[in-house]
């Protein structure tokens, strides 16, 4: 079975790198972008089995971005799980309705988001 694809879009390096060593250590291919336009190019390019998606980013927000996919015939079936750091109901909420299938607030426990990452995985089959 192939290995699954992660899509890493954030702007901080520091959280990138850490979630870069975590997604990495689960198993999963990752790749890490830092703009919004950039993770269009890299979806464009090497179709992921999920995106893990600030909220705040430059160019375009993580909202925008969960939009797209969803609205594009090739793209609508990957997982989304988007973060944010200014994490409220409000935003959670936001999220969910642009279509995100997950949302989690930083900062948040390593355990939760790599059993979140494994959970939206395992479904990624049934397209």
């Amino acid at each position: 079975m192939p290995e699954k694809t992660v899509l890493l879009v954030e702007d901080e390096d520091n959280i990138a790198l850490a979630l870069e060593h975590l997604i990495g250590r689960a198993g999963y291919r990752l790749r890490r972008v830092a703009t919004g336009n950039a993770a269009l190019e890299a979806m464009a390019e090497d179709r992921p089995d999920l995106v893990v998606l600030d909220v705040m980013l430059p160019e375009r927000s993580g909202y925008e971005i969960c939009q797209m996919i969803r609205a594009d015939a090739a793209l609508k079936g990957i997982k989304v799980l988007m973060m944010t750091a200014g994490g409220g109901e409000v935003e959670r909420r936001k999220g969910l309705a642009v279509g995100a299938d997950a949302f989690m607030t930083k900062p948040f426990a390593t355990a939760d988001l790599t059993a979140q990452i494994g959970e939206l995985l395992a479904g990624a089959d049934h397209d």
